[in-house]
């Protein structure tokens, strides 16, 4: 399959920049995967697309202001995003400058929020591909650090500063386990009176954890999607999460995933059982680099709430794989005409899974 055979062409102005002002007032496209038909409704319309016992699975990773902006001892300036916090000194980051530091140099990071003199000294300390390894001099926890100085950390499609609002519009109300660079962007859609709707409604719930990486906005850059490295990130699937959505089938109900991180945990989990012999799905504390396309099966999520997606991207060569090929492009291009919001900020989709994708491709 080539990666082309994912390409739709999306106007600059339906890329949403800032968000709606309520969380809820997205607009939502239903995507029925068995037959196609696909219909716009309103987010809160939802609620009438969740039943009573369905287990709804979130995604509760917290994103950190991972961007700094800083200098080399020598003065040249540069950009650091954090990719992965370590422990309480040490990160990898990237780092975007006019010549990559070398090993051992020292980098000041902050001084625009901490005020000049007050930057935060770090050490580059070794290079792991890409990625830099940096040592913090600072005694407080990085965590705590980047909430002093860092800026929280954007996609490269919306194209401004962060803003103050930023800082918690751009969490999910229930975020709680730091360590994303990126948003798990279908939860931000979920307020506190829509999660409360659900819970009368008798519609169950669950958390995962996938610490959503940088690597998810890189470019697909090879021709053939079966050439393509998937970036690897980490996932949290505990022993409840598993017992619920083994209780959840037996029950003949649905599990419904918010997010294609949420996705990626959960089926990551039901490969891992795949692979040790074990029944539908065991616990997973790991790295994970699965990568879903057309072709390839989801073993547990039945149904899928999710933005819209960048062209040629994994994340909608993943929405092909479970709503099929020509169902999900459809969509894609009854959604341009109808001038829904893209991406981060933008608007939703709800698509049910297709039982006939694995034969659905380009």
């Amino acid at each position: 399959m080539l990666v082309t055979d994912f390409h739709f062409d999306l106007p600059d102005e339906l890329i949403a920049r800032y968000p709606t002002k309520e969380r809820s007032a997205s607009r939502l496209l239903y995507l029925n995967g068995e037959t196609g038909e696909y219909s716009d409704q309103k987010f809160t319309d939802l609620l009438s697309h969740i039943n009573e016992g369905d287990l709804l699975i979130f995604n509760n990773t917290r994103v950190i202001p991972a961007r700094l902006y800083g200098k080399k001892a020598s003065g040249g300036k540069l950009e650091v995003l954090i990719e992965r916090v370590l422990d309480e000194k040490r990160c990898l980051a990237h780092i975007r400058s006019s010549k990559a530091p070398k090993i051992d140099s020292e980098i000041i990071l902050g001084e625009d929020k901490l005020g000049e003199g007050n930057g935060l000294k770090a050490i580059m300390v070794a290079r792991h591909d890409a990625l830099f390894e940096l040592c913090f001099e600072a005694n407080q926890p990085l965590f705590d650090l980047l909430q002093q100085a860092g800026h929280i950390p954007l996609p490269p499609y919306i194209d401004r500063p962060d803003e103050e609002a930023d800082q918690e519009r751009y969490q999910t109300v229930y975020s709680k386990v730091l360590g994303a660079v990126a948003a798990p962007t279908a939860g931000l859609h979920f307020d506190d009176v829509m999660l409360e709707k659900l819970k009368q409604k008798g519609v169950d719930t669950a958390f995962v954890t996938l610490h959503v990486g940088a690597g998810t906005f890189q470019p697909v850059r090879v021709e053939t999607i079966e050439d393509h490295k998937m970036h690897s990130e980490y996932a949290e699937v505990s022993p409840e999460v598993v017992e619920k959505i083994k209780e959840t089938k037996a029950k003949g109900k649905r599990v419904i995933c918010v997010g294609t991180t949420s996705v990626r945990s959960i089926e990551s989990a039901a490969q891992a059982a795949e692979q040790e012999g074990k029944d539908l799905i065991v616990p997973f504390y790991s790295d994970t680099s699965i990568f879903l396309y057309p072709g390839k099966k989801f073993h547990i999520v039945d149904a899928l709430v999710t933005n819209f997606h960048l062209p040629e991207s994994t994340l909608i060569m993943l929405v092909s794989a479970f709503a099929g090929y020509r169902h999900c492009m459809n969509a894609y291009h009854h959604a341009v005409e109808e001038q829904y919001r893209f991406f981060s900020y933008g608007d939703a989709m709800f698509i049910t899974k297709n039982p006939n994708a694995l034969n659905d491709r380009p």
